[in-house]
């Protein structure tokens, strides 16, 4: 039986029918650079994509059928969702989640692993820069920066979703199972100590992120609510200030009728005020909303997934590896 340490690679795939090869042949070539000190198993989870990316997944493990997993959701439930799907299937020593179009860097495989054998439960890549466009790198630099400002103040600097990570760790997400999480910033937040490794996110060479400015939205919405109330204090304070303006200018209205300074008519300026908390009222009622979908839809105990099919190696198989 080999005791080599098991490292699980985690790729989740939408729209990736043209990356798979690519990407397949080139983790094949990488594990050179660790020979003889790990073993690797590969589980790439088709998030219910339109294209032929589950075909493609399929012709992967085919080459490799003793250390390929290949598992396949009746359709998209979101790349964490199809993550978690990975995670209960890995039986990895330590975990890696890597994208599946080349974007992050496969070489930094040995230098977070050799981190690991030393002991670090978390190793984070994490992006100093990017080949990318000016809206996306700004849109991603301020869902970092207001993340790191208001929620997890520990989180690297750049933000980051290529990880390496123990089995403890791993165990613990499992069993969270959080909906409507980032899982970066869920893997920070288990408080495990953690280093950091900077690196440039490279331009994607083939095909088009499905990762759009919505999902993005999406993505800052969903990380506030799972690990901040900073939303909910901000609809606190502001309400109060404007109770207490409303008081003050109540005060100024009063003594001013009082003294025959103020005129009887004032549509314009009652009309502004009402606008103005109305405005106040609806982006607050949208914020609570926010929270009590979120707690809503944790109530129904739906599975966060489901699997159509998936095809694993025999235990026998994967010892070959």
């Amino acid at each position: 039986m080999n005791t080599l340490p098991l490292i699980s690679v985690i790729i989740p795939c939408y729209r990736n029918e043209k990356n798979i090869p690519v990407t397949g042949r080139k983790l094949i070539e990488n594990e050179s650079l660790l020979q003889g000190k790990a073993r690797f198993e590969y589980i790439l989870i088709d998030d219910g994509s339109p294209d032929n990316t589950w075909e493609a997944i399929l012709s992967f493990r085919d080459q490799y059928p003793h250390k390929v997993k290949a598992i396949r959701f009746t359709r998209n439930f979101s790349s964490t969702n199809a993550t978690y799907a990975g995670m209960e299937e890995a039986e990895g020593d330590c975990t890696i989640i890597i994208s599946a179009d080349l974007q992050d860097p496969i070489e930094l495989f040995p230098k977070m692993f050799d981190y690991w054998q030393k002991g670090m439960p978390l190793v984070v890549a994490n992006r100093n820069s990017r080949e990318e466009p000016l809206w996306q790198r700004w849109v991603s630099g301020l869902t970092h920066s207001l993340i790191r400002k208001f929620a997890l103040k520990n989180l690297p600097h750049g933000g980051f979703d290529f990880v390496l990570f123990d089995r403890k760790v791993r165990e613990h997400v499992v069993q969270i199972q959080d909906k409507n999480s980032f899982l970066p910033y869920l893997l920070i937040w288990l408080g495990y100590d953690f280093v950091s490794i900077p690196y440039v996110r490279k331009k994607r060479e083939i095909g088009k992120s499905s990762y759009t400015l919505g999902k993005k939205i999406k993505s800052l919405v969903d990380s506030f609510v799972a690990f901040s109330f900073f939303p909910v204090r901000l609809i606190s304070l502001l309400g109060l200030s404007l109770g207490l303006i409303a008081l003050i200018y109540a005060g100024v209205v009063l003594v001013g009728k009082y003294l025959g300074l103020i005129p009887i008519d004032g549509w314009s300026s009652m009309m502004v005020i009402l606008l103005l908390v109305s405005s106040f009222q609806m982006i607050g009622i949208g914020i609570l909303g926010e929270y009590i979908w979120r707690t809503l839809d944790a109530s129904r105990n739906r599975p966060n997934f489901i699997v159509a099919e998936k095809h694993l190696p025999t235990p026998e198989s994967l010892d070959k590896t």
